[in-house]
């Protein structure tokens, strides 16, 4: 996955697998942050995720037009903030990618999964708050 160095705004590339750690930038050596926000993740990025992730993964299922996933949208924020290192959050958007949510079978958004080494955990549909994802991530070993 590609993150911006906030120091200098060089762009890293930064694998999956090291993406809940600290990495350093390519260009200044600055510290990239942890990562504590959500993933808007395309089917590679997705994939990429499901193969090299060490760490329990929430995918948001989502649509520009829900309003059920706008209102989830800061409390899937606040779930990635909270579980920053520990667990990786992404946001899958259904419109631009409805392979993604057909392979899983999403029929209803907002939809919630868990992932652990690839596998689904969980999996929800309707609205739920942070305190709900973050229990999720937990109970996968985050």
């Amino acid at each position: 996955m590609v993150r911006t160095c906030p120091a200098c705004g060089q762009k890293n590339r930064v694998p999956i697998a090291q993406a809940t750690g600290t990495a350093k930038c390519g260009r200044c050596k600055a510290m990239l942050p942890v990562l504590a926000e959500p993933i808007n993740a395309d089917p590679e990025l997705f994939d990429e995720v499901l193969r090299d992730a060490r760490v329990p993964a929430l995918v948001d299922f989502w649509a520009e037009w829900c309003g059920p996933c706008r209102r989830a949208a800061p409390e899937v924020k606040a779930a990635a903030q909270e579980m920053a290192g520990r667990a990786l959050v992404l946001k899958v958007d259904t419109e631009a990618h409805p392979q993604l949510a057909a392979r899983y079978q999403v029929q209803s958004i907002p939809n919630f999964i868990v992932l652990k080494s690839g596998k689904v955990v969980n999996q929800q549909a309707g609205l739920v708050d942070k305190t709900r994802m973050v229990q999720w991530l937990t109970d996968a070993g985050a």
